[in-house]
């Protein structure tokens, strides 16, 4: 463009007829008036046959670019990622799902594809107590492990919704780790953890009295107006879940009802 407005050539005026005196008539007619041919002329010439050239090189790039947007496969977007069925994944409540289920609403907090270490205590005897969610419990010999923790939608801490299912190479490995688990609660009514900053708290623990294949129990902090962890526990074939809701209040009715619908969606 703007080789266009360079190259323009001023305005010109017509050129007038050739006159010759009235007395002496012109024997030749005068030769034809060639059109200028100026610099400007000559400008504007080079500048369109250097528009053509670009558009013949361009159109055709540009003819290939819509028609591949034309056909290629749309994305989806917004859409979480695939799930394949039958994997803890799968498996786990969503946050939506379990809210429902605790009132209130739920966003996703962190998550873990194995047990942690477990955790040093006192008295010992109560490590499993303290992580039941940890190797104390369910050792090494897991093959598919997650643990997904929910959080209240404010971020104020008032509700917290763990989940955890631990998948054993056969049932009596995972009847095995449901015994560790059941076995360690009755050791242990009450520990003092103290946590990285050097903080310690004191816990009781309530048990309920188990069955072959599931456990309720009860992990109330000293000094917290209520506030407590109510824990359940279930073996279905080949896994070993866990459902915790964290609440001032009494849990165990939400907790009961989380541990149901996660048992209900667990093929085994």
């Amino acid at each position: 463009m703007t080789d266009d407005h360079r190259n323009t050539p001023p305005a010109e005026t017509p050129p007038t007829r050739q006159q010759t005196p009235e007395a002496v008539p012109s024997q030749q007619p005068a030769p034809p008036l060639a059109p200028p041919r100026g610099p400007g002329t000559r400008g504007l010439a080079r500048a369109l046959r250097h528009w053509r050239l670009f558009l013949a090189a361009v159109v055709p790039c540009l003819v290939l670019a819509v028609v591949g947007w034309w056909i290629w496969p749309q994305q989806p977007t917004g859409l979480p990622p695939h799930i394949a069925a039958g994997t803890v994944q799968a498996d786990l409540l969503s946050p939506d799902g379990a809210g429902r289920l605790a009132g209130t609403t739920l966003v996703a907090g962190p998550r873990s594809n194995r047990p942690h270490a477990p955790l040093a205590v006192s008295p010992p005897d109560c490590a499993v107590a303290v992580g039941p969610t940890t190797q104390s419990v369910y050792g090494q010999a897991w093959t598919a492990f997650l643990s997904a923790t929910y959080r209240d939608a404010e971020g104020t801490g008032a509700h917290t919704v763990n989940q955890v299912i631990g998948v054993f190479p056969d049932g009596e490995k995972a009847g095995a780790a449901f015994r560790t688990l059941t076995d360690g609660l009755a050791k242990c009514p009450s520990s003092t953890r103290t946590d990285q900053a050097g903080r310690t708290t004191k816990w009781a623990y309530t048990a309920q009295p188990p069955t072959p294949v599931a456990v309720a129990w009860t992990a109330a902090q000293d000094g917290s107006a209520k506030w407590a962890c109510h824990h359940q526990a279930r073996v279905k074939g080949t896994s070993l879940l866990q459902v915790a809701v964290c609440q001032a209040g009494d849990g165990q009715p939400t907790a009961a009802k989380l541990a149901d619908a996660l048992t209900g969606k667990v093929s085994g």
